[in-house]
């Protein structure tokens, strides 16, 4: 067993030698080859990345090099845009040069022709004066004197002349002085005896003390100025105690204003969104009201089965004026008058009536403006089934339609006995209402245009557009354009303000 262990350990020991020397060899040359790949590897991406910046470096200098063209080219027009405003300046210039030589050729020939004038004129003097001492010579007076006496002259011949006529007037005035005075006293006691409302242009507004009327104003006025943009009504805050005044020539308007005043105070909050939410809900119940005064009426005078519309046309007239007469007053007044005198020639009663009521119902509407009344308020009636000899007594109360009725005769009778009375109405507020509506028609007529209010008796025209529509520029342009046109198609003393509104609002809601 020694033996054996002997021969073995030795045997054993270089073959462990052999295979750790084997191993390393083959160790060794295993990472010889794995570092030539690597080195191949960073050879190749070496390669791969100097022909990457290449390419790279070849595409920024064609762009490069593009710019560079463009830039040149660009360059290039410039110079030529350059050359063009150079070659322009110089014909200006040479046009310059060519024009101040004429106008100072105009003015040397001016000052030719002046100084000629001036030598003219002193020769004129000269005859003149020459002429006036001969013909003082051959008179024996003085111009001077000669115009003495030629005023005393005319002074006694007016002094004789205006004698003479001042004598006939005293003895004319004699004569018809008795017959003047009774037609004088007969015409003014016609007059008065009717009692007749004639509406005004304004409306007196009652308040409890003067500390409301700085809530009203608002801070910096934005309160009042809400309440004339939202009412097209002129609100005059003066020293008139415990009063404000409404102005406007349209009395719905200043019902409107006086209602929502009247809320606002009431209630005691006033700022511009509740001045314009009080506005909308009293133009409501004023509709309301309109409404229920028509069917009023209608039972009054014992007219039915009128259309809706109809008798909202009727209720309207209470708030309209007809040569400053009352127009509800004056259709009732006429429709009594025809219903009467229908009575006495046995004719229908009622038709008469219900003619004499809706004679006017065109002059309410806003349909057509540019139609008679009598033909509008017709269509009107047609449209709403009415009967057609109503109808036609209500075209023909003008005599703008041939009369095919007997009743048409009797609604014209009947309206000019309402109208022609003494003391019924004055033609000149009615001139004044019509003038006021067509300043505010032609500023309508513009497109943007979305509101306009004639104030202080058409000194001036306030006209609210939509800031969508136009803009500051076009509102400035606006103003001129309507001042224009007010020149050249209205008649109207005076002068004509027109302001134009433009708001921008900005409206959102939290939910």
């Amino acid at each position: 067993m020694e033996i054996i262990i002997t021969i073995l350990l030795p045997a054993l020991a270089g073959f462990g030698i052999a295979y750790f020397v084997g191993n390393n060899i083959v160790l060794k040359k295993k990472r010889e080859e794995v570092l030539r790949c690597a080195q191949q590897d960073g050879e190749n991406i070496k390669k791969e990345k100097i022909f990457q910046a290449k390419e790279k470096f070849l595409q920024l200098k064609t762009e490069h090099e593009q710019q560079i063209i463009e830039r040149t080219n660009k360059i290039n027009q410039l110079e030529a845009k350059l050359k063009q405003r150079e070659i322009h300046v110089n014909q200006q210039n040479s046009e310059s040069q060519k024009k101040q030589k004429e106008i100072d050729a105009i003015k040397n020939n001016l000052k030719h022709q002046l100084e000629l004038v001036e030598k003219r004129g002193e020769e004129y003097e000269k005859l003149r004066i020459e002429a006036i001492k001969k013909i003082e010579n051959i008179a024996g007076l003085s111009a001077e004197e000669a115009k003495n006496q030629l005023v005393e002259t005319m002074k006694s011949e007016a002094k004789s002349e205006a004698m003479s006529y001042i004598s006939e007037v005293i003895d004319e005035a004699r004569l018809t002085a008795s017959k003047e005075s009774k037609r004088i006293i007969l015409n003014t006691i016609q007059r008065i005896a009717p009692e007749t409302a004639i509406e005004n242009a304004v409306t007196v507004f009652n308040i409890e003390s003067d500390e409301i009327k700085g809530r009203i104003i608002g801070r910096e006025g934005r309160n009042i100025r809400a309440l004339e943009a939202a009412t097209g009504v002129e609100i005059v805050v003066d020293d008139t105690p415990e009063a404000i005044l409404l102005s406007a020539f349209d009395p719905v308007r200043r019902e409107v204003a006086r209602l929502a005043l009247h809320q606002l105070v009431t209630d005691g909050r006033i700022h511009p969104a509740r001045i314009e939410e009080v506005v909308a809900k009293v133009k409501k119940q004023l509709e309301d009201e309109i409404l229920e005064t028509g069917k009023r009426t209608c039972i009054d005078l014992g007219v039915h089965g009128l259309h809706v519309e109809l008798i909202k046309l009727i209720g309207r007239m209470k708030y309209r004026s007809s040569y400053g007469q009352n127009l509800l007053q004056h259709s009732r007044e006429v429709a009594n008058i025809a219903a009467t005198m229908a009575s006495e020639l046995g004719l229908n009663t009622k038709i008469a009536k219900r003619a004499g009521l809706l004679h006017d119902i065109g002059k309410v509407s806003d349909e057509d403006a540019e139609l008679p009344h009598a033909i509008l308020g017709m269509k009107l009636a047609e449209r709403y089934k009415e009967k057609p000899e109503i109808c036609n007594a209500i075209g023909a109360h003008h005599e703008e339609a041939e009369m095919t009725s007997i009743i048409s005769p009797l609604v014209l009778v009947s309206d000019a006995i309402s109208g022609s009375r003494p003391g019924a109405r004055r033609e000149v507020i009615e001139s004044y209402i019509k003038r006021l509506k067509e300043m505010e028609d032609l500023a309508l007529s513009y497109p943007g245009v979305t509101k306009s209010y004639a104030i202080q008796a058409g000194r001036e025209l306030r006209v609210i557009v939509g800031s969508e529509a136009v803009t500051d520029q076009d509102s400035e342009q606006l103003s001129l354009d309507i001042a224009k046109k007010i020149q050249d198609e209205l008649v109207y003393p005076g002068q004509v303000k027109i302001t134009v509104i433009r708001e921008t609002r900005s409206v959102s809601f939290a939910k």
